[in-house]
């Protein structure tokens, strides 16, 4: 059993895979063996996180997740603590290895109530092992609302104990990360004391993306002693591979970016050359040899004060085909006539924000998008956030957060891109490529101009010469790496952000 943090690339699989590695690995060995482990090493677990419990709550569902939990409270019972056992299941209708844990539980004398102790404290340890990950999105239709099993979930979640849920926190699908639909808590409803997650025999997809990473909280991992010889659904992004760059190199050995956006007033009364210059000191510092901004509003000052490094240039003057091009931050309006032009010669390409809004809405662009696949020498990276990727696919943002790994599968696949799903969690994806969720990143980031600076720090890794797919990951974790390394008495602004980056290659 081991704590899992963000640098190794941990293979992650959804529940349909998880189901089918759970029967091969149990189709060996004797029966109840692989609840009998995974109620041990929760055990374990419980015992190392709350050494000094005055009381073990464990909230047991009725199915294989409840009885995860009974065997669990058999041994922690054994180890004198005081167990208390909330179990919703009924002896004559629950799986057989559930009953058999039930019936060791009550022969070692655990004591069973329906209701949570009272008055739990931050000492104590409440054990959320309810609904595991054979959940489905349309579970909640099995309950009416005043069903035991949601009143148990509810006093689960507002515990002033810490919590450790068994595989997935319940109501939370594994492959997607979001709540099943009536079974997300409501605002304000959940407790403040540290929340734990033990994945048992796999890593669940869900626990690292979307509402997941606040759900789980720390993550811990058992195998249960079971090898997985399956393909991974995704991967954890892991950390990226750095080398020392050589002394006999030059700044034509990184690659030139040259960052197309930045409206100006004069188009429709909203400025936004900020987010280029973010994107463009994110390239600079990101270690790009040369970068070039031009501005969609041509009038603007012919330097950047703060980065002098900086070159301007007027679009007519870029020579596309040589370029890694960062299109779109900030560009509004005025980025959609320069799209054909881009599309067509751009090497090497990342699309944002408003150059992907103008792509969702007009075909012409979405077929030039499309064709740049065909080209071997042209590279495409698309790094949207939820209400970009709902433009593109047609659907709404609801969607595309209920199924993130399949929406920026769906997003690779229909333009042959590498796609950047932003958010808690960000999806990769790329064709051919088995996608990967980034562990790193906070809170922090949920402010204006942050999203600019990852595009171009994916502009300065795929520069470098790396692959597209490599470079979108590699910049993705780094983004995320900085903000959880910022100095916890300073503002993280998205210019900061830029200028204490390192080079990514």
């Amino acid at each position: 059993m081991y704590r899992i943090t963000p640098g190794p690339a941990y293979a992650l699989h959804g529940s349909a895979s998880t189901q089918r590695l759970e029967a091969a690995a149990a189709a060996p060995l004797p029966l109840h063996t692989l609840m009998r482990r995974a109620g041990l090493a929760l055990a374990k677990l419980a015992r190392a996180l709350a050494p000094h419990a005055r009381t073990v709550w464990i909230a047991c569902g009725p199915g294989n997740n409840g009885g995860d939990g009974l065997e669990a409270a058999m041994h922690l019972h054994q180890h004198g603590l005081a167990v208390v056992v909330t179990w919703l299941g009924e002896p004559l209708h629950c799986p057989k290895d559930a009953h058999h844990s039930w019936m060791r539980a009550q022969a070692a004398g655990v004591c069973f109530t329906s209701q949570p102790p009272a008055a739990l404290g931050p000492q104590d340890l409440c054990i959320d092992a309810l609904l595991g990950v054979g959940l489905s999105a349309n579970a909640q239709r099995r309950w009416p609302s005043n069903h035991p099993l949601l009143a148990t979930l509810a006093q689960v979640r507002s515990c002033a104990a810490p919590v450790l849920a068994v595989d997935v926190p319940s109501g939370l699908l594994a492959d997607s990360g979001q709540f099943a639909p009536g079974l997300a808590p409501a605002p304000g409803t959940v407790g403040t004391s540290p929340r734990h997650t033990l994945s048992l025999l796999t890593l669940k997809p869900g626990l690292f993306t979307g509402a997941g990473r606040d759900a789980a909280g720390t993550v811990w991992f058992d195998d249960l002693d079971c090898s997985a010889p399956e393909t991974p659904d995704a991967w954890l992004n892991p950390h990226p591979v750095t080398s020392i760059r050589p002394h006999a190199s030059h700044k034509g050995s990184y690659g030139d970016v040259a960052v197309i956006g930045g409206e100006g007033l004069g188009q429709r009364g909203m400025g936004m050359g900020g987010a280029a210059l973010l994107a463009a000191r994110a390239a600079l510092h990101s270690g790009a040899g040369r970068v070039l901004l031009c501005l969609c509003d041509e009038t603007g000052p012919g330097i950047d004060i703060v980065q002098p490094e900086l070159m301007l240039r007027h679009f007519a003057a870029l020579h596309l085909e040589q370029l890694t091009v960062v299109a779109g931050c900030g560009g509004g309006e005025a980025i959609r006539a320069m799209l054909p032009q881009v599309l067509a010669d751009a090497a090497r390409l990342v699309l944002d924000a408003d150059a992907l809004n103008a792509i969702a809405c007009d075909a012409q662009l979405q077929q030039a998008l499309q064709a740049r696949q065909h080209r071997p020498h042209q590279h495409t990276a698309l790094t949207p956030h939820p209400l970009e990727a709902a433009r593109l696919l047609g659907a709404s943002v609801e969607q595309v957060q209920a199924q993130r790994l399949e929406a920026a599968l769906q997003l690779a696949q229909r333009f042959g891109c590498v796609v950047v799903l932003k958010g808690s969690g960000s999806v990769m994806a790329a064709p051919g490529q088995i996608p990967r969720i980034n562990p790193t990143g906070n809170a922090r980031l949920a402010s204006a101009g942050t999203g600019d600076v990852l595009a171009g720090m994916v502009g300065a890794a795929l520069a470098s010469g790396i692959d597209t797919y490599t470079a979108a990951c590699n910049a993705v974790f780094t983004h995320g790496e900085a903000a959880d390394q910022w100095p916890h008495d300073l503002p993280l602004t998205a210019n900061a952000l830029a200028c204490r980056l390192l080079p990514l290659a």
